[in-house]
């Protein structure tokens, strides 16, 4: 159901929008210790600190969702001839995200920035996942500039904000249970000038009395918003959709987990520590690997090839050697990736045992271990069968939970898991080709691979957790990387939580345990 594209499509109606944001971005739980009391939510944040807000536009009229209440609250009603001249009758509804800085700011400074792209990410992806359980689809407008979000969305109305907590745009997509060319060809011009126009309602609540300046987080995020110089210039500014072509992996089924999909959707959380002796199925571990390719959601939601791939610390799958291993997400990096890292590195491709069209002759690999010659590495390309074990490479075998722990800025949960992982991500050339604009991106990347990893985990009968705090230099080290061609932007671990007794649970709302079975 959520890969597939199958599922039954649902009509749009108030109704199946609510269903929506109640599967992305709404409330999971309540937790309780003591006299305390907290939500979590279905899209993760850092420190659970969620500093992404959300906004529907549907038949012109804008509205702010509210996670707590789970309503929306409408913001503003546009001329219905500019939706008009926008929507052009196709059906569907826009949502977008913005992000508030000193959310994350007070606690993480200056990584705040990063922390809030994570979280962009982590909800592009679900939102994505929740419209693939309604049978809709959904894609980032990606030639938006960032002006143009904010002035439909009306942030960018100085008076209705608190400084301290102004929103800065993110990005915008069209939902839609039909063809999104539509809404991917329609001009947002005659939006931005109702909405410029509009009446506007409401002011954000004020979370925080004090702000204390972090100024290169304003500076960052003033070198990466996306410009467009003008509307009418629109098509020179345009970036070809460059989605990788499919991998050829036959899907995995999903039969028996489609009625589960909504639980495990509501039943994510972030692990806070892990049993250090449990193990993972390698099946498991290679079908998860598998669920990070394209082009199946949630990687449709996006329009650039992959950028970011896995950097793996192996400690406990079963038929797996520990050690450092690396998962290419596009195959066609295999040369560039042996010769930027360390000679030394073994580069031995996994064969997936259960798959008898894996054969072990693809070894060839190996032959160049002799040689520092890395196109010497164009020879495995050949072997790049379509398997689940496709682009998984050992690079060197031994026990890696020191190294895993210390890079994660000695953080114990890096070690104690079935693995974690860092996600490189090819930065330099990115922002030549692409512009700074693209920075935010690899990070939307990254945050959206964490919240595939997060669902693979729950549906496994795991868990795990994002780790934000890592150290970037020696894990560069470690890969014998250099230069800012490939950095490294998220880390993630996945194992066997242990649960704190001391903390009980409630549902995220209370009327839900009132509805008919």
């Amino acid at each position: 159901m959520l890969f597939g594209g199958d599922a039954r499509v649902t009509p749009i109606s108030d109704v199946s929008i609510a269903a929506f944001f109640r599967c992305s971005l709404g409330l999971s739980a309540w937790k309780h210790y003591r006299s305390s009391r907290w939500a979590l939510r279905v899209n993760p944040s850092s420190g659970n600190l969620h500093p992404t807000e959300s906004y529907l536009i549907r038949d012109g009229r804008v509205f702010h969702y509210a996670p707590l209440e789970h309503g929306l609250e409408e913001r503003a009603v546009l001329r219905q001839e500019a939706w008009a001249a926008f929507a052009r009758s196709s059906p569907g509804f826009l949502v977008g995200l913005t992000s508030i800085h000193w959310r994350e700011a007070w606690k993480y400074g200056e990584r705040a920035f990063r922390y809030c792209q994570h979280d962009a990410g982590h909800a592009i992806a679900a939102l994505r996942f929740a419209a693939a359980m309604l049978g809709w689809r959904l894609t980032l407008l990606s030639e938006w500039s960032d002006d143009e979000i904010a002035a439909v969305l009306g942030i960018d109305r100085a008076a209705d904000f608190a400084e301290a907590e102004r929103e800065e745009p993110q990005c915008i997509a069209a939902v839609t249970p039909e063809d999104l060319q539509p809404w991917l060809n329609a001009d947002p011009a005659s939006l931005v000038l109702a909405a410029r126009a509009a009446e506007w309602k409401g002011q954000a609540n004020a979370l925080s009395p004090s702000r204390v300046e972090w100024p290169i987080i304003d500076q960052v995020a003033r070198a990466t918003r996306r410009v467009v110089a003008k509307t009418s210039d629109r098509g020179a500014d345009v970036v070809t959709s460059a989605k990788a072509s499919p991998t050829g992996l036959a899907p995995r089924s999903d039969s028996s987990n489609d009625v589960r999909a909504r639980d495990i959707i509501l039943q994510r959380r972030s692990a806070v520590a892990f049993d250090a002796r449990s193990s993972l199925p390698r099946q498991t571990f290679t079908a998860m690997l598998a669920r990070t390719l394209p082009d199946a959601p949630p990687w449709d939601a996006i329009d650039w090839p992959p950028r970011v791939h896995l950097l793996i610390f192996v400690h406990r799958v079963e038929g797996l050697t520990p050690g450092v291993y690396a998962y290419l997400r596009d195959p066609a990096v295999l040369a560039e990736w042996r010769a930027a890292m360390r000679p030394e590195f073994l580069w031995e491709r996994m064969n997936d045992p259960n798959d008898p069209n894996d054969s072990n002759d693809s070894n060839d690999s190996n032959d160049s271990n002799d040689s520092n010659d890395s196109n010497d590495s164009n020879d495995s390309n050949d072997s790049n069968d379509s398997n689940d074990s496709n682009g998984l490479y050992l690079l060197l075998p031994f026990d890696v939970t020191w190294v895993a722990n210390r890079v994660s800025c000695d953080q114990d949960i890096a070690a104690d898991g079935f693995f974690s992982l860092g996600m490189i991500a090819r930065l330099a050339s990115s922002l030549r080709e692409r512009g700074e604009w693209f920075y935010r991106r690899l990070f939307w990347e990254a945050g959206i691979l964490g919240q595939v990893l997060y669902l693979e985990a729950e549906a496994a009968g795991a868990r795990a957790t994002g780790i934000g705090c890592f150290y970037d230099d020696p894990v560069h080290e470690a890969a014998g990387l250099s230069g800012p061609e490939w950095q490294s932007l998220y880390h993630f671990s996945m194992g066997m939580p242990v649960d704190d007794d001391r903390l009980t649970t409630e549902p995220g709302y209370e009327w839900e345990t009132q509805l008919p079975p």
